[in-house]
């Protein structure tokens, strides 16, 4: 139905709430999306490196000297590394942000908020369940962001070197347009979703669900699919999507662009 729409939805709430609603339990996942990325980042670099070690293991010196291509494998494995760190920054943010949410959506509808804001929020839960309780979810985030950050920089690396491939320059040692690295982090965002979506809606009903509802992952799977079926699983993938694309084409952007003014410090 068109209430139900991504632009249903998006017109109801800027009728009845404004832009400010569209912003609704942004506050959680902002603090947290700078140093997020940043440890997203150095991790894969990191993973890099790693596998890098890996594939030069056995060679002589001299062969270490010469340049060293990673693989798309080799770089999958990086990306996978990386979500490892990035998921104790995430974790809990995530969790206060469906707590938020969850509560504006029940306020909406005449109910009482229990949380005053995001500190409020993250007080509470220390409080009832401790940090135990705050990282509820963990699993569930894991395995969004594992598949999810290989879709992601395998998206974007491969396809940077396609584009480079189009445009004739050299994948190793050329540089991409400033509109060719926005494409490529777009389609990384977008990959990164389409393939992690399943896990994030499990994810947000496990982690906004009264402690004992779920024995685990494994039962709000279950109840999802005998409630709503497989679509259940990509339930919000539109929108998703839609964000997806501006925001990660923006920061591959970013990225790069900090690494080529921080390069002398590598």
């Amino acid at each position: 139905s068109a209430s139900t729409s991504v632009i249903g939805m998006l017109s109801t709430t800027l009728r009845n709430e404004g832009i400010r609603g569209l912003y609704r339990g942004v506050s959680a996942p902002l603090t947290a999306v700078t140093p997020m990325f940043a440890v997203s980042f150095w991790s894969y670099d990191m993973g890099q490196r790693m596998v890098k070690s890996y594939g030069q293991w056995g060679m002589t010196a001299e062969e270490k000297t010469q340049k060293y291509t990673l693989s798309m494998t080799e770089i999958c494995m990086a990306g996978a590394f990386s979500a490892i760190p990035t998921t104790g920054i995430m974790a809990p943010s995530e969790r206060i942000k469906c707590l938020l949410q969850v509560q504006a959506n029940e306020v909406e509808k005449g109910g009482k908020a229990r949380y005053s804001g995001m500190l409020d929020c993250a007080k509470q839960v220390l409080k009832e369940g401790g940090l135990r309780s705050l990282y509820k979810g963990t699993g569930a985030t894991l395995a969004r962001d594992i598949p999810g950050t290989v879709a992601y920089f395998g998206a974007y690396e491969l396809t940077k070197k396609k584009l480079m491939e189009i445009q004739g320059i050299d994948p190793n040692n050329g540089q991409l347009s400033v509109g060719a690295v926005l494409a490529a982090g777009g389609f990384a965002g977008m990959a990164c979703w389409t393939v992690g979506i399943p896990a994030d809606v499990i994810k947000s009903r496990y982690q906004t669900a009264p402690e004992g509802k779920y024995g685990g992952m494994y039962d709000v799977y279950k109840a999802l699919i005998k409630e709503e079926g497989y679509a259940g699983l990509f339930r919000g993938i539109r929108p998703a999507l839609i964000r997806a694309f501006p925001a990660n084409a923006a920061c591959f952007l970013g990225m790069e662009v900090s690494k080529k003014m921080l390069g002398f410090m590598d």
